[in-house]
């Protein structure tokens, strides 16, 4: 199943949380959501139509300020079971990641590569302070057994996100010199 076709079921449970602009929805991608998804504006704003058209969301026409006019989609029962349904399927297939700095890696043959401790000393930085962000987030969000409760999904999703940077800045530490 292509990216695009996945956004859609990502709209469909970011709505069903509570219905939401899309402004908003493209915001849940620069913050919880674009831990591990990512999608642009110029992929949302189509979709919503597409979904809209297809009776899976349904909008209403919201007015803030004086003249600012806002589309608020919510989902339908259509797009509730088919939200369902998805979550509900098997999930069999592993993704690949695309990471550049693992590709440029594959290039460079031997330990005494002068590029290599420079790379690998940007990626450790950089993923120390994902971890840090990660381990901010955690604390943030889920500041007490009730709030892991409410979102038991999300928790789980933040804490494989901090095991899995803890352990590339434990193995970039391995061969740093």
């Amino acid at each position: 199943m292509g990216q695009r076709n996945r956004l859609q079921y990502i709209i469909l449970g970011l709505l069903n949380q509570r219905p939401q602009t899309g402004y908003d929805l493209a915001k849940a991608f620069e913050n919880e959501i674009g831990e591990f998804w990512q999608a642009q504006h110029s992929q949302i704003y189509p979709m919503l139509k597409r979904m809209e058209t297809s009776g899976d969301i349904t909008h209403e026409d919201t007015v803030t300020g004086e003249k600012l006019a806002k589309k608020q989609y919510s989902l339908t029962p259509a797009g509730h079971d088919k939200l369902v349904a998805w979550v509900s399927e098997p999930s069999p297939e592993l993704s690949a990641t695309k990471d550049e700095f693992i590709l440029k890696l594959y290039f460079i043959k031997t330990a005494a590569d002068p590029r290599l401790q420079p790379m690998l000393q940007e990626q450790a930085a950089l993923h120390r302070a994902q971890l840090a962000h990660l381990k901010q987030r955690r604390e943030t969000v889920f500041p007490d057994q009730a709030a892991i409760n409410q979102a038991y999904g999300h928790y789980l999703i933040l804490d494989h996100a901090i095991g899995r940077e803890q352990y590339y800045v434990d193995w970039l530490e391995k061969f740093l010199r």
